[in-house]
């Protein structure tokens, strides 16, 4: 029996879709090997070879995907990603300038997930809602926004120590660490943050459902008071 709000067989096909457009958790490893071409390319012969040879990795792994049949996004996204970072170091004429990309991009999403739960309509809550095929109920439900809020905030932690640690790194010229940071806080802290943002969905549905019960049991309750008085008045 499918929860109330959902689609019989559709939050399971939005689940799968969503994987597919980030790649899974395959994409977000194979999104750390063009860096770790990089880096040590780049302190031992220049910038020029370096930015040729994770290109050819990005090539290399854009290829094995596509053959593999697997989705084609993020895949091609993957390797326009790492062919904008590679211009940006070269127009930059530095190494470093490789990773200013993500490191902003880290600071835009804490913005966003930050100022989602400043106004109380956390990021978190609406991307479960569109996945599971729920309406916006669960606003209504005070312990599912507040796990909702906190999940966030978990995500907001992840950006905020990706920027702070790494623009750090950067205005040091740390390359090598700069490098090290990147792939260290990419998917072992999204795995972290997919594990809390798990166990508080679980919590939020509990939530949900307990407070759809008290309503359905009120909503009787009501109906049988109604019954009653219109039988006492005959």
């Amino acid at each position: 029996m499918s929860e109330p709000g959902t689609v019989p067989g559709e939050p399971s096909s939005r689940v799968n879709a969503v994987l597919a457009q980030v790649g899974g958790v395959s994409g977000l490893i194979y999104s750390s090997l063009p860096v770790v071409a990089f880096v040590p390319v780049s302190s031992l012969f220049g910038l020029v070879p370096a930015i040729v040879w994770a290109l050819s990795v990005a090539a290399v792994i854009l290829v094995w995907r596509l053959a593999r049949r697997e989705s084609a996004q993020p895949a091609i996204s993957g390797f326009f990603g790492v062919g904008i970072c590679a211009l940006i170091a070269y127009v930059m004429g530095e190494s470093k300038g490789y990773f200013l990309l993500g490191i902003w991009t880290s600071l835009l999403w804490a913005s966003v997930f930050g100022l989602s739960v400043l106004v109380r309509r956390p990021v978190v809550g609406y991307i479960w809602s569109w996945i599971s095929g729920h309406d916006r109920g669960w606003r209504d439900v005070r312990k599912a926004v507040l796990v909702f809020d906190a999940a966030t905030v978990v995500w907001v932690l992840v950006f905020a120590s990706r920027f702070i640690v790494q623009h750090h790194l950067y205005d040091a010229d740390q390359t090598g660490w700069l490098g090290a940071a990147r792939i260290a806080m990419g998917w072992p802290l999204t795995a972290v943050a997919a594990l809390v943002t798990y166990l508080a969905i679980r919590s939020a549905q509990r939530a949900i459902r307990a407070h759809e019960a008290a309503q359905a049991d009120a909503a009787t309750d009501a109906t049988r008071t109604e019954r009653d008085g219109v039988a006492d008045a005959h």
